[in-house]
């Protein structure tokens, strides 16, 4: 029963989460748009301090939008804050973090043969990974370094290079990416609450008080947009990640989603060069070329028999699938964590598991399945289902 409640609780939460992101990424997409696609507005606008406009439809009706350049003369009595879709984004996935992750730890977070962690071990691990990442952030981004927007960009990209290594080091591989995930998530609501809502304080404080605006509140809280924007598309791709082994499960899975982050970083720089004015189709070439390159090189080895290895029977496949796999993949799974079978893949008889077996066969070969090896699958048990699904 208290399987089948957090069963619930995990799609509640996963639903929530998805629709704050949606809301939050597509705010941050509309903005830095906004600020990108900004125009020299006419002189009688200037004089009011507006410093760009531009025009838009949408919605059967027209926009016209203005950006002041500092603040306007008075304060309007309604003014719109965009902070809770970040704030609620953030707090339904440390939820779900502790909910999969952390109760389910022995399970999707410890892997003994990295790191034989306890489950309270493996919590603070996790926690304290996270928490390191984003101080190690902040301090980047409170320094002058974040004056030098290149030289910033490649430390804190080594950095994600180093912590996306140790994160395979001490987690399992799916816990290894939804942690990394976690420091970019953490970052991105950081860069909302430590310093995009402090700065826009500071600039309602200033045209309250009729004063001109300090411009370095607004150009601070540009910068952490910024960042957050060329987030979006890398933390997109570790919210999905789960659902593709043959990425995390890799034998360099770290240095597969380093290498997927960085295309889709990438990819996002061709719309923010062209919100500018500047088209750079080459950009969006290049990051095909380098995913179909990462593609090919991941490409599996073919599964072959070794030689003078007997392939089993149906019958003696189907004893190591009892003994490894009915636990969770069963009508009735007698696995603690699960109300029912795992993506609704039952393997209790042969059809069932040749039916899947597309799916079984990268996750036996990338290791993902059984997870956590918590019924001590063997390498040879491993290579031997495989052959026996291959033949």
């Amino acid at each position: 029963m208290e399987a089948y409640f957090l069963e619930w609780l995990n799609m509640f939460f996963r639903w929530f989460h998805v629709i704050a992101g949606v809301a939050w990424i597509g705010a941050s997409f509309y903005f830095v748009w906004l600020d990108n696609s900004l125009e020299n507005p006419p002189q009688w606008k200037k004089d009011k301090g507006i410093g760009g406009d531009l025009w838009a439809i949408h919605g059967g009706g027209f926009y016209e939008v203005a950006k002041y350049k500092l603040g306007p003369e008075k304060m309007p009595e309604n003014l719109h804050w965009f902070k809770w879709e970040a704030y609620t984004t953030w707090l339904t996935g440390m939820v779900m973090l502790w909910i999969v992750y952390y109760i389910g730890a022995e399970s999707f977070l410890i892997d003994s043969a990295r790191m034989d962690f306890t489950q309270g071990e493996a919590i603070a691990a996790g926690m304290g990974f996270i928490i390191a990442g984003v101080a190690v952030y902040e301090a980047m981004v409170r320094s002058p370094l974040r004056h030098n927007g290149k030289v910033f960009g490649l430390i804190l990209f080594a950095f994600l290079i180093f912590m996306s290594w140790f994160a395979f080091q001490i987690f399992s591989a799916r816990g290894a990416y939804i942690h990394v995930g976690a420091i970019l998530g953490t970052i991105m609501a950081g860069n909302v609450f430590l310093g995009i809502m402090p700065a826009q304080r500071a600039l309602v404080d200033a045209v309250q008080r009729g004063e001109s605006p300090d411009p370095k509140y607004g150009a601070f809280a540009k910068l952490r947009s910024t960042h957050n924007n060329y987030f979006t598309l890398p933390i997109i791709f570790i919210m999905i990640s789960n659902h593709y082994p043959m990425t995390y499960g890799h034998e360099q899975g770290w240095l597969v989603l380093v290498a997927i982050g960085f295309i889709s970083a990438y990819a996002r720089h061709f719309f923010n060069l062209k919100n500018q004015g500047v088209s750079k189709p080459s950009i969006l070439v290049i990051s095909a070329i380098m995913l179909a390159a990462l593609a090919a090189a991941m490409v599996p080895a073919k599964i072959e028999a070794q030689k003078g290895e007997t392939i089993l029977t149906d019958t003696q496949a189907m004893t190591i699938i009892g003994q490894r796999c009915i636990s969770c993949h069963a009508v009735n799974p007698t696995h603690a964590g699960f109300a029912s079978a795992p993506a609704g893949i039952i393997l209790e008889t042969v059809e069932q598991v040749l039916t899947v077996k597309d799916k079984m066969i990268p996750a036996l070969q990338t290791g993902y399945m059984p997870l956590g090896n918590l019924t001590k699958m063997t390498d040879k048990e491993r290579q031997q289902v495989m052959v026996w699904l291959s033949k």
